[in-house]
C-alpha cells in the first residue's frame, strides 16, 4: 500500500465561522484573516494505492460551477486535483473508488464534471461511496445546510449507477464511548461522527505499521484540536464536542496520526497529553511517514 497526499485549489472561509465561539484576538494568531476577516483553507485529499484499486478520499471543490459562486470563495494556489494526481503518474480514469466523507460541495465538488453542458461523473471507472443514511441528509437537505449540498455535485453519481453505500456500524458513541466504525477493506476502516453533519465518514488506514486517520471536518485543521474549537458550520456543535473529547483521548493513547484535509500549513501529526489537555506533538507531511 502506498499513500498520497493530493493537494487541489486553497479557498477562504470566514474565520469567525471556522473557529465558532473562540475570539477573532485568539484564532486570528492561528490562521490570520484577511481585510475581509476570510482565512486561507486548503482542500487536501488521500490518495490510497492498494493492490489493484486506487482509491480517492475526497476530492474539492471542482471547477464546473459558475464565476459567481467561485467568487465567494476566492480560489487561490497552483495546485488542482489532475495536477496532484499527474504528479505521481495517475489520471483520474484510473481512480477505482471514491470515498466521500461528506457530500458538502468543497469535499465532493469534484465528482461531476460538466461536459458539453451535460454533468457527468468525472471518474468514469470509479465506484463512489457514500452511505445511505447520509445520502438522505444531502439529497434532502435542511434549510440551514442546503446551500453546502449542491445537487449536480451529487445526483449524477446516482443516475450514472456508479454509487454505492458503506454498512453503518451497528455501536454508537453513547452506546460504547467510542465513535461507530465499519469496514472498507482490509486495511480501511471507516468511522462515522454526527456533530458536522450527518453520518460524515473519517477513513482510518493501517499503513506502516502506524494508524492514520483522515480528519476531513471533525478537526479541519491542527487548530481546531482544543475541545472548544468548533465550526460555526457543525450542525450539532455539542454532538462535535463530544466526539472530539473521546477521539482525541483515543488517538493519543493509539498514537495516531491524523491528517488534515483543510490545513493550509500542515499536513499530518501527532499528539499528546500535556497538564493543559491534548496538543499537538510532531508535525510532518505524509510523505515523511
Amino acid at each position: 500500500m502506498q499513500l498520497y497526499n493530493i493537494e487541489t485549489e486553497n479557498f477562504k472561509l470566514d474565520g469567525g465561522a471556522m473557529f465558532g465561539v473562540v475570539p477573532k484576538s485568539i484564532w486570528n494568531k492561528l490562521n490570520p484573516a484577511d481585510e475581509n476577516n476570510m482565512c486561507s483553507w486548503a482542500m487536501r485529499c488521500l490518495l490510497i494505492q492498494d493492490g489493484n484499486r486506487l482509491i480517492l478520499v475526497d476530492n474539492g471543490i471542482g471547477n464546473k460551477q459558475d464565476a459567481k459562486f467561485f467568487s465567494y470563495y476566492f480560489l487561490h494556489g497552483e495546485n488542482t486535483l489532475e495536477k496532484s494526481l499527474a504528479k505521481y503518474g495517475f489520471h483520474k480514469n484510473d481512480i477505482t473508488d471514491v470515498i466521500l466523507t461528506h457530500l458538502h460541495f468543497d469535499h465532493c465538488g469534484g465528482s461531476v464534471d460538466r461536459i458539453d453542458n451535460k454533468l457527468i461523473p468525472a471518474f468514469k471507472n470509479a465506484t463512489y461511496w457514500s452511505n445511505q443514511n447520509h445520502w438522505q441528509w444531502a439529497t434532502q437537505p435542511n434549510d440551514r445546510e442546503k446551500a453546502s449540498f449542491l445537487k449536480e455535485n451529487i445526483l449524477p453519481i446516482q443516475e450514472n449507477g456508479q454509487l454505492q453505500f458503506i454498512n453503518l456500524p451497528n455501536t454508537s458513541l453513547e452506546q460504547t464511548g467510542k465513535l461507530g466504525m465499519s469496514s472498507f477493506n482490509e486495511f480501511i476502516d471507516l468511522r462515522f461522527v454526527n456533530g458536522h453533519t450527518d453520518m460524515m465518514m473519517l477513513p482510518q488506514i493501517k499503513y506502516k505499521n502506524k494508524t492514520i486517520v483522515y480528519m476531513a471536518d471533525l478537526l479541519p485543521s491542527a487548530a481546531h484540536i482544543p475541545l472548544p474549537y468548533v465550526m460555526a458550520y457543525d450542525m450539532f456543535p455539542l454532538t462535535t464536542l463530544k466526539e472530539k473529547k473521546s477521539f482525541l483521548q483515543e488517538a493519543v493513547t493509539n498514537e495516531y496520526i491524523l491528517m488534515f484535509e483543510h490545513d493550509v500549513h500542515n499536513e499530518c501529526c501527532t499528539l499528546q497529553q500535556t497538564e493543559r489537555g491534548i496538543k499537538v506533538n510532531e508535525i510532518f507531511k505524509l510523505s515523511e511517514i
